[in-house]
């Protein structure tokens, strides 16, 4: 049964759950502490790593996109197989382990145990992503359509503010360590990587209580084992999605616009500490500010889809990106830096909320592979973060300016808002589908 309340408690709380890794982990307290602990014995950031001599900063970025191209390359299969399975619940509790044990184990990360520690660290975004993708598949499946903006705008929101809550906490640590005993910033910044693992896992464990099990598919009689059978199942989700016109326009626009959005997210803190030589407690207000403003971003962008459709509000959403890369070229001051924040954080939680929901309704009705749709919706994501990031930071040891990288994300924004324009209203694609299920 569709719409029940429980069910619906329960999704939203995966997001509180998880969200703590994004940003206490990847965008926050974590890669701060690698800068100042990865280092060689005589301090400086050339380090050793399995044998090469290799840039701390790029070790980290490198282990960022090692992690994702491992998520891109897992999830369609691992979702191929929950979806024959009918084990999505279980697949998603295992990355959720995998990565919430991996994230508590950095406790351990000193300069002695770096190479630890980059394991540790691309197992924990490899649990965090592998678990999306079977989080995302839910959604479908627990509400009916004209819920699903509403519903996606509140797990992002729960997310948002988990998060927050969780880091403002830490940041108590490190900031006024005489609050907690004279903790030693190392300590402090290691039990906050202890606190996000615990966080994820405790909290998870009330979602997985009332997410439902997925309903298991009848097993074809053949000799062969489940696991071939969850690579032909992937396959025929490859088939449908190749048959769906207009998932597949959406998916290439949502490829463009978001290698954008993605690598916005991850180099804001860097662009103004290289860019713009901002202090660290100017960068912490700023990652605060961003997650803040977002709440209400999500819930803003989700009103706006129900009157104007998905597309369009996805079309605004994209439009103002455009205006953020612009005013980011330009922008020169402290002050004008936590503007553009604000600008960012309204749209950063819509656009991610109204991409998901307007992907589930692309989904033609009736489908049971949710997980197999959504791994291709996950891919695409996860190799965008890998071209964006890398164009970036090429772009910038190319011509020495992080503003000409810049300039290059207004061109993915104006490419992306030209193939959603391809893509018709919300009330004209639902009459689309119907026709391409139809035929």
């Amino acid at each position: 049964m569709k719409n029940n309340p429980r069910i619906i408690n329960a999704w939203c709380l995966y997001d509180w759950a998880n969200s703590v890794h994004s940003l206490v982990i990847v965008s926050s307290i974590f890669p701060v502490y690698f800068s100042a602990t990865a280092l060689n014995e005589a301090g400086g950031n050339v380090i050793d790593f399995l044998g090469f001599s290799v840039k701390n900063s790029v070790l980290f970025s490198y282990s960022v996109s090692a992690s994702f191209l491992l998520i891109a390359l897992l999830c369609p299969i691992s979702s191929a197989l929950a979806d024959y399975s009918g084990q999505k619940k279980a697949f998603m509790r295992f990355f959720c382990i995998l990565g919430s044990i991996s994230c508590s184990l950095l406790f351990f990360f000193t300069q002695e145990t770096t190479t630890f520690a980059v394991f540790c660290f691309i197992l924990s975004l490899v649990g965090w992503g592998g678990s999306i993708v079977f989080y995302n598949s839910y959604l479908p499946e627990i509400v009916t359509e004209d819920q699903i903006d509403r519903v996606s705008a509140r797990g992002f929101t729960m997310g948002y503010i988990g998060s927050v809550l969780l880091m403002i906490f830490n940041l108590t640590m490190i900031l006024f360590p005489q609050w907690y005993g004279g903790l030693s910033g190392s300590m402090a910044s290691r039990i906050s990587f202890l606190t996000v693992g615990v966080w994820w896992f405790g909290f998870a464990q009330l979602s997985f209580r009332n997410l439902p099990d997925a309903k298991r598919k009848e097993r074809p009689k053949t000799s062969e084992s489940w696991i071939f059978n969850g690579f032909r199942e992937l396959k025929k989700v490859f088939d449908q999605v190749q048959r769906q016109k207009l998932l597949k326009k959406f998916l290439l626009a949502y490829f463009i616009y978001n290698m954008a959005v993605q690598t916005v997210m991850y180099i804001a803190t860097i662009f103004g500490s290289d860019e713009l030589k901002l202090p660290a407690q100017s960068l912490i207000v700023t990652i605060l500010l961003i997650q803040l403003i977002a709440i209400p971003g999500a819930i803003l962008f989700a009103r706006l889809s129900g009157k104007l459709g998905n597309i369009y509000a996805l079309m605004i959403a994209v439009t103002v990106w455009v205006g953020i890369c612009v005013g980011a070229y330009f922008v020169m001051t402290e002050y004008q830096f936590y503007a553009l924040a604000v600008v960012v954080g309204l749209v950063m939680g819509g656009i991610q909320a109204l991409s998901r929901a307007t992907y589930s309704k692309l989904i033609p009705s009736g489908t049971q592979d949710t997980a197999s749709f959504f791994s291709f919706y996950d891919v695409t994501e996860k190799v965008s973060i890998v071209i964006g990031t890398l164009m970036y930071g090429l772009i910038e040891q190319l011509t020495g300016s992080m503003r000409n990288s810049v300039l290059a994300l207004l061109v993915l924004f104006v490419a992306g808002l030209l193939l959603l324009w391809r893509i018709p209203s919300q009330k004209v694609y639902r009459v689309h589908l119907e026709t391409e299920e139809i035929s």
